[in-house]
């Protein structure tokens, strides 16, 4: 049986490089609509800490291209935030909204089929073994695996545990302090240090 996005929550951290993370954005077709939904899936996942949940929840108007936010309108506990999106990760999601607007979709989630229905969590973590697999990573690739790897940047990158805590949107810091030491030092070391992405381009 599939796990509930909330059961994913709880498997052991693995966390992926930039470099694996790269490796997947390759798998996925930077001309078919799908590929580019899914790379924009991924980045937002990955650079902006999201659970699963709150990604396939996101609509293109909680998407501000010009200050770099992304707004959560339910997170957990039903308690919005806002988060931060660089501007590497910003440029797959405006491939995206612009590939959505050609094929004429104007509502619904941001993340969705290419009828306009809503993108099911099942999909994504069929889609994340399947490329994970095709790119020759060993590890388990899961959505939530995704937020772990923002969030061991984060601490590579001497982010304070505030912030951290804000932009995973945990309840407090102690939660954050618990969430951030079941990420293996070694692996956060293994983590690039810098915000700047330099990966596949969108």
């Amino acid at each position: 049986m599939t796990p509930s996005p909330r059961k994913d929550e709880h498997y052991p951290a693995e966390v992926l490089t930039a470099e694996e993370v790269s490796a997947l954005l390759r798998q996925c077709s930077p001309k078919a609509p799908t590929g580019i939904r899914n790379r924009a899936l991924i980045m937002v996942m990955y650079r902006c800490g999201l659970r699963i949940s709150e990604a396939l929840d996101l609509k293109p108007s909680d998407i501000d291209t010009t200050k770099a936010t992304v707004r959560v309108l339910d997170g957990k506990g039903h308690k919005p935030r806002t988060v931060a999106i660089d501007d590497g990760a910003l440029a797959f999601v405006q491939r995206w909204m612009d590939t959505r607007r050609s094929l004429g979709l104007k509502n619904g989630t941001l993340f969705c089929t290419l009828q306009g229905g809503h993108l099911h969590h099942t999909y994504v973590r069929v889609m994340l073994k399947r490329i994970a697999a095709k790119a020759g990573i060993d590890k388990q690739v899961r959505p939530h695996g995704l937020r772990h790897s923002h969030a061991a940047e984060l601490v590579a990158e001497g982010t304070p545990v505030s912030v951290i805590r804000d932009q995973l949107g945990h309840a407090s810091l102690a939660v954050t302090d618990r969430y951030l030491r079941d990420i293996a030092p070694a692996d956060v070391i293994a983590m690039g240090r810098c915000r700047t992405w330099t990966g596949e381009q969108a």
